[in-house]
């Protein structure tokens, strides 16, 4: 007798997830710990990215990057450690990350009577702060790199980690060192700079709904929402299952700020000195953060097949010796013709587990489809097919939902069904998605409506009339919670939330709505 017929559970934590409608944050840290996606480091605010969670991460960087090659950038690198005087420089960007740097004052340890503490006597002459990110050190870099209009554009693209010292942390929404992209480029004009700022949204915006399957809203922050140092940021909004809005991206034009702060000139056509242009841009790992609460359900992680590691686990079924090999035979060919067809496959033929435990892991980690072949497929000729994901009837029941994944079809035709079954699966999540965003946005013109629609209805995206200031969207958000998350371009703004009006708070007259929102 096989020993696929043992009671050894699962490699991975089999803990229920809590229901989302229960407790929305703990069903959020239960789908990460059930997909084994990442779990807290002994560091506090910190977190280790197991390899199922980096590999998602992995398959962002890798679309992302494609799509800035296409758009001419390149990637270089730069230093964790800026010098205390670079960040100083530039008095807005010093004064918005000054509570969350991260300081090196000294560079080497001591022994004394067998305790190891920080020797007074390597004290730097100069403190470093960990990059919060790289604005000034990139800078001081670039004042050596530009002499004439002829060294413009400077595009550059830099993969890194960086710390922020947060109070309150979540894994991958806000930890106090995370990965994330960074763009860094330089410009002769303001109109060139403002362009790569708008291009390098719509690239993320591109990214999020086209690869991620996450409907998102772009629009500009209100002053007071800005990077600090940027003359304008521009962002991508989505919103999560808890009505909560999660902002995914932001691209900042800077002007001449940080130029005139680290003294980068450049000759110019007509002979003038004048100062350079600058965007700065950049996503981050919070973007897994996004997939999990956009599309997981609660029995775990949903992935998008486009990110997902892995496309396809195909689970050999057996009771006996004999039926093992001829499965096993049947599994191997099946993984390697999905394999030839580009797509990455997982053969779980481990030993010592039963079929159900290897279901139940698979779920949790959210590979898209799942392929069952047993004994009773080899003589039907056919392979059990279960989806991860379908799109839910109304008043469907969770029994006939997960009865509606599982299908039994023919060998040949099942083969050839696996990429347009993966294909139908990218556009159904997102339009499930834009689904639950429409149900929860709302046109609000009344400060009663708004504050029935949070404190009974649960809120989302409350598109209002906004004259105020930011004093008074501090106001706001004491009193509700919400923030202004953007200021949305034209083109985004729905039919009926078009026209003038006037502000929700003030009373005074206001030609566009914004978007109001709780949010991470």
């Amino acid at each position: 007798m096989s020993q696929q017929n043992t009671n050894k559970p699962a490699a991975t934590d089999t803990t229920s997830v809590t229901p989302r409608a229960t407790n929305y944050p703990q069903w959020y840290l239960d789908v990460i710990k059930r997909g084994d996606l990442a779990e807290n480091s002994p560091v506090r605010g910190c977190m280790v990215i197991k390899p199922h969670g980096y590999a998602i991460w992995e398959k962002m960087q890798r679309e992302l990057d494609d799509r800035f090659k296409a758009t001419g950038h390149v990637n270089a690198y730069f230093p964790l450690f800026i010098p205390l005087s670079f960040l100083t420089k530039e008095e807005q960007h010093a004064a918005g990350f000054a509570k969350e740097c991260a300081v090196v004052t000294h560079h080497r340890l001591k022994s004394v009577n067998g305790e190891v503490v920080v020797d007074p006597e390597s004290k730097l002459d100069e403190p470093l702060v960990i990059r919060p990110t790289s604005e000034t050190i990139i800078w001081a870099q670039y004042k050596n790199w530009i002499q004439s209009y002829r060294d413009l554009p400077i595009l550059i693209n830099q993969w890194a980690n960086v710390v922020r010292w947060e109070l309150r942390t979540r894994l991958f929404l806000r930890t106090t060192e995370f990965l994330w992209q960074e763009g860094h480029t330089a410009h002769a004009t303001e109109a060139e700079a403002v362009e790569e700022t708008a291009r390098m949204l719509d690239v993320y915006a591109d990214f999020a709904e086209n690869v991620a399957a996450v409907p998102v809203i772009k629009g500009r922050k209100t002053p007071g929402e800005r990077f600090a140092g940027a003359l304008d940021t521009l962002c991508i909004e989505g919103l999560m299952q808890d009505g909560k809005a999660l902002q995914m991206g932001t691209s900042h034009y800077l002007g001449q700020n940080f130029a005139k702060s680290s003294d980068v000139t450049f000759l110019s056509k007509e002979g003038k000195r004048e100062y350079v242009y600058a965007t700065s841009w950049g996503v981050s790992t919070r973007l897994v953060g996004a997939l999990i609460m956009t599309h997981s359900d609660d029995n775990g992680l949903v992935l998008p097949p486009k990110l997902a590691p892995i496309h396809v686990v195909v689970i050999p079924i057996f009771k006996t010796d004999a039926e093992k090999a001829l499965v096993l035979e049947e599994a191997t060919k099946v993984a390697a013709e999905l394999k030839s067809q580009g797509l990455a496959v997982k053969l779980d033929d481990r030993d010592g587990i039963m079929p159900g435990a290897k279901y139940y892991e698979w779920e949790a980690k959210g590979v898209p489809l799942r392929i069952e072949v047993g004994p009773k497929d080899l003589e039907k000729g056919s392979l059990c097919l279960v989806r991860r994901f379908v799109l839910e009837k109304e008043g469907e029941t969770e029994q006939e939902l997960r009865k509606r994944r599982k299908t039994f079809v023919p060998r040949m035709e099942a083969i050839a069904s696996i990429k347009p079954t993966l294909d139908t699966m990218q556009r159904e999540l997102f339009e499930r998605a834009r689904v639950f965003r429409t149900k929860r946005s709302r046109v609000i013109n009344t400060m009663e409506e708004f504050e029935s629609y949070f404190a009974k209805d649960g809120g989302g995206f409350a598109w209002v009339h906004w004259a105020g200031n930011h004093e008074q969207e501090d106001e706001m958000a004491k009193r509700f919670e919400t923030t202004i998350r953007c200021i949305p371009f034209p083109d985004q703004i729905p039919e009926e939330a078009k026209g003038e009006g006037k502000c929700i708070l003030t009373g005074q007259p206001s030609t566009q709505r914004v978007i109001m929102a709780r949010a991470y």
